[in-house]
């Protein structure tokens, strides 16, 4: 019985042994689904870089500069248009009130009639003394109102702009015709006629 028992596992072990020998697939096969997940990962790490080179790049040339470049042109429209309506409104006011530039031309009228008048070269004392002056001054408040209506007449021409820019610059208008009217009126005696000497002055 011994002897039986021990002659069928050797005949089962040699058996085993010869349907692995024979029959090597199995094995093979393992060995591949084991490399194929190294393969993988390294495929994986070699496409890593490559991939965020490429990420790279695209962010490189998407244009997210392009917004802030798009909007520098209407911020820079916006305060050139502020600048001109607060400059239109200044030209404006100084078209009511006067500039010394017309203080400096109307004294220096006024010195130039006395001039006249010493001389011998007019005989007209109240346009050497009064009229040229009170003209004079006339005169350079209309220029500045007509330059406050060009500068504030162009910030209300362009589009769009904002609240206050169109607030201020209308306010300039209003004052720059109102100057205007005022210095048209000056300078054709309209409000005030130029005084007159009596029939017994000299």
């Amino acid at each position: 019985m011994g002897t039986t028992t021990s002659k069928n596992d050797t005949e089962k072990t040699e058996a085993a042994t010869d349907g692995t020998a024979a029959d090597p697939k199995p094995a093979a096969a393992s060995e591949e689904q084991t490399a194929a997940p190294a393969e993988k990962a390294a495929a994986s790490e070699d496409r890593a870089p490559d991939t965020a080179t490429e990420e790279t790049r695209e962010e490189e040339l998407r244009p997210e500069d392009a917004p802030v470049t798009g909007q520098a042109a209407p911020v820079r429209r916006s305060i050139a248009a502020g600048a001109g309506a607060v400059a239109g409104a200044a030209l404006g006011l100084a078209s009511l009130t006067g500039t010394w530039a017309g203080t400096v031309l109307a004294e220096r009228q006024t010195v130039l009639g006395q001039i006249k008048l010493q001389t011998g070269k007019t005989q007209d004392q109240i346009a050497a003394v009064y009229t040229t002056p009170w003209h004079t001054t006339a005169l350079v408040n209309g220029i500045f109102a007509l330059l406050a209506l060009v500068v504030t007449g162009v910030v209300l021409l362009r589009r769009p702009q904002a609240a206050w820019t169109k607030a201020v610059a209308w306010g300039g208008f209003a004052l720059a015709v109102l100057g205007l009217v005022i210095a048209g009126g000056m300078y054709l005696d309209l409000f005030a006629s130029a005084p007159k000497l009596g029939a017994g002055g000299s």
